[in-house]
């Protein structure tokens, strides 16, 4: 008799399409489009019912998880679309969505890296040889006001022709946009007007990964094999280079604040024995720190808003979520997709990580907070215990 399939939980789902990029879906675009449904809704009543009260928001929309996917197969054919997918995840059941909410294909166009707008505005994709803006469809005539994606009619018209584009990031108030290119151009724009701020053509052999500080003064840029770079944006000068040692290879580079406020950057490395976090001083910039994580390779990285947790993906599926305070492991989960973990992005309120994979798979996995201090008094107490019972068994007190 042979075994029974077990099947997927809840939490992961499979949509297809094999992913490389994701985002959550900022709640206040959620609410603008509720609201606009209402006020328009409110005006059309006034006339015939002014105390009508406006309708309360869907149960999916007032859960307000939404997340944004991009992927696909490519040119070839596959069969496989080419697709900007969106999906809900409720928090109360711990699941996904069994099918998207929204899908927009792109045609022959791979949509590879993506950024979204930090105020919520739209996303912007990176395209074989270009960049494109989508916009939230404001569609109101759908009664279950599911947030969806469409065209935009703006065209980044500076990012026309300029080749595949590696890594795409916004700074945290969304006026400052940069792209890296494979042919390692490194560019940075002011957004929405797109005035070019540094533009410099062989920052790296090829630019795979981009961050920016919290204040939007620095950005830091790493490239394929060694050193990683820290710009001043004002200045638009390499600040600092900061070399690799040991045969180390950098993977993934994020600016984030540790619990005293202290501004740091992680580099996740690949070394011999496999996969280490770097913390460097972004004053000094020296290092701070070198944790090995996993006997694996580091393929994605990413940091929580709150600056508590990081979390690493790897090429055998696994996810690792580490505490940013004593770099000890939090929560791991092995085999959580069966291929590369392509990327990680933390819900914007540090509780949730979503996790996606080149065999379409999603993932989004709860960070639930554990009590160290009361278990370290657990078992301090624990030790008394001990100690006191040997103390009365040596003075014969207690046989």
């Amino acid at each position: 008799m042979g075994k029974s399939q077990i099947s997927d939980p809840p939490n992961l789902k499979k949509y297809g399409v094999p992913f490389y990029s994701v985002a959550w879906i900022p709640h206040r675009v959620l609410k603008s489009r509720h609201n606009q449904t209402s006020d328009e809704s409110s005006a059309a009543d006034q006339s015939s019912t002014p105390t009508k009260e406006a309708e309360p928001p869907t149960e999916e929309l007032a859960s307000g998880n939404y997340l944004v996917f991009a992927g696909g197969g490519g040119e070839g054919r596959s069969g496989i679309p080419n697709t900007v997918l969106l999906a809900h995840f409720d928090v109360a059941s711990n699941s996904l969505s069994d099918q998207p909410v929204n899908k927009l294909g792109t045609g022959s166009e791979l949509p590879y890296r993506m950024a979204l707008h930090p105020n919520g505005d739209g996303i912007i994709c990176a395209m074989p040889n270009s960049c494109r803006w989508f916009d939230w469809d404001q569609d109101q005539s759908s009664e279950s006001h599911k947030v969806g994606l469409k065209t935009s009619e703006k065209e980044l018209t500076q990012l026309q022709d300029v080749g595949q584009q590696l890594a795409l990031a916004f700074s945290s108030d969304g006026t400052e946009l940069a792209v890296g290119g494979e042919d390692g151009n490194l560019r940075v724009f002011k957004w929405p007007s797109m005035e070019i701020i540094l533009n410099e053509s062989k920052s790296h052999s090829t630019v795979k990964d981009l961050h920016f500080s919290s204040d939007g003064k620095l950005l830091v840029s790493l490239g394929s094999g060694g050193p990683c770079r820290v710009w001043d944006i004002s200045s638009s000068i390499v600040l600092t280079s900061l070399p690799n040692e040991n045969r180390e290879t950098f993977s993934c580079c994020r600016f984030s604040q540790i619990s005293d406020g202290t501004q740091v950057l992680y580099i996740a490395v690949v070394t011999d024995k496999g996969g280490s976090i770097l913390t460097w001083n972004t004053k000094t910039w020296e290092r701070m720190s070198s944790k090995h994580i996993t006997r694996d390779t580091i393929s994605a990285l990413n940091v929580s808003a709150d600056g508590k947790y990081l979390a690493c993906g790897t090429p055998s599926g696994d996810i690792v979520i580490v505490n940013s305070t004593n770099m000890r492991i939090h929560t791991m989960v092995k085999k959580a997709h069966l291929g590369i973990v392509t990327a990680l992005a933390f819900s914007p309120d540090s509780r949730t990580l979503a996790s996606i994979s080149l065999d379409s798979s999603a993932r989004v996995t709860k960070i639930e907070e554990k009590k160290e201090g009361f278990n370290l008094w657990i078992a301090m107490f624990i030790i008394l215990v001990a100690i006191a019972i040997y103390f009365l068994k040596v003075h014969g007190i207690l046989k």
